[in-house]
């Protein structure tokens, strides 16, 4: 079911589906169709009894624990109801197929298996790995949402686009205009429409950019309401101001400060984190610990916009640092030729740049 024109719309959760005819699993992050899983061994199989209460909690709601398999085992699993085929690499059809063995033994006396539990056992078994690194191929890439379809702008956009696919956690790091918020939105409605997250959560830190928040009423996500802006603006242009109003009601989709984000883990859902250069190196820290399973973060900002206090080093400069060799995480970085705001403002941005090159040459010669 098309869940943007189906019952969810109109205030109804859409029900789990009945498993009654073979399902087609996601192809794990990074590959497409399958064509670059390891195919050299398949298996077949059985669960039994056949009860369909138990098949439908064992794959979860829109077959995520399933996906979950796919995606940590790099295995292909499809089912036809209680026949199942597993295939990839030998010693990770073997695993796959003793995991699902389990988790339909767990469903005799519970009716809900969590991503947790599937994390779990499938850590028991010794083979979970991150999906292989894919190399962008320079393909042209699309972005489908309700209201628009969206082509990404030059070869940095695309390969933008091909990393927040394709892997877990993306930086975008870059000047203004170059489409980072925009393309990372854009990518999360497509993600919620096509079902492969169940909600998405847009955060910014709540840092007074050169004016004082005080004297705003309200509490402090009222406060914080009038910079986030531009991620509603995003999203009505994508989705329509009443599906919006109406997700944001159901919590589908949460648009909340940077501090509301401790102490949580965000699991099947797809979070931005805008202007992330006003993090501090321990919210960065606590912002990227909260990356669930089956969840996808994209955290943009520019490093050139920094309004901590003096004194405070940005979170998102030590994070480029410290992350840049982690498998799995994925760092875009744009220039001012990627703007695609007026030409003006790619302009400013290089005469800024400019300056700033040529104080950091002065204050080099002055040491």
């Amino acid at each position: 079911m098309d869940v943007f024109t189906g019952a969810f719309w109109e205030g109804v959760p859409a029900p789990p589906r009945t498993h009654q005819s073979q399902i087609c699993v996601l192809p794990k992050k990074g590959s497409k169709n399958g064509e670059n899983l390891n195919t050299n061994d398949s298996r077949q199989f059985d669960l039994h009894p056949a009860d369909l209460r138990r098949l439908t909690t064992l794959c979860g709601q829109f077959d995520e624990n399933l996906k979950h398999i796919e995606r940590r085992l790099q295995v292909s699993v499809t089912r036809r109801g209680h026949h199942f085929r597993v295939e990839g690499a030998t010693e990770n059809v073997a695993a796959a197929v003793e995991v699902i063995r389990y988790l339909y033994r767990e469903t005799e006396a519970t009716e809900d298996i969590s991503p947790d539990t599937v994390h779990l056992y499938i850590r028991e078994t010794g083979l979970e790995r991150l999906p292989e690194e894919i190399p962008f191929d320079g393909s042209v890439t699309i972005i489908k949402t309700p209201k628009l379809t969206a082509k990404p702008r030059g070869a940095n956009q695309q390969k933008y686009v091909h990393s927040i696919r394709s892997h877990d956690i993306n930086f975008g790091i870059g000047p203004a205009g170059t489409g980072k918020t925009w393309l990372a939105v854009a990518c999360a409605v497509e993600a919620l429409k096509d079902e492969q997250v169940k909600r998405i959560l847009l955060v910014r830190p709540a840092v007074e950019a050169g004016e004082k928040l005080g004297f705003l009423p309200g509490d402090l996500a009222q406060k914080v309401d009038p910079y986030l802006r531009p991620l509603y603006d995003a999203l009505y242009e994508m989705l329509g101001f009443e599906n919006v109003t109406r997700l944001i009601e159901k919590s589908v989709i949460e648009i909340a400060p940077l501090a509301f984000m401790r102490g949580r883990t965000l699991n099947n859902s797809f979070i931005i984190l805008d202007e992330s250069q006003n993090t501090t190196r321990e919210q960065m820290k606590m912002f990227l610990t909260r990356i669930g399973f089956g969840s996808t973060a994209v955290i943009t900002g520019d490093t050139t916009q920094v309004d901590l206090p003096k004194g405070q080093n940005s979170g998102l400069i030590h994070a480029a640092g410290v992350l840049r060799n982690v498998t799995g995480i994925s760092f875009t970085r744009f220039e001012a030729k990627d703007v695609v705001r007026h030409p003006l403002v790619q302009r400013i941005v290089e005469a800024y740049d400019s300056l700033d090159e040529g104080n950091s040459k002065g204050s080099g010669r002055a040491q």
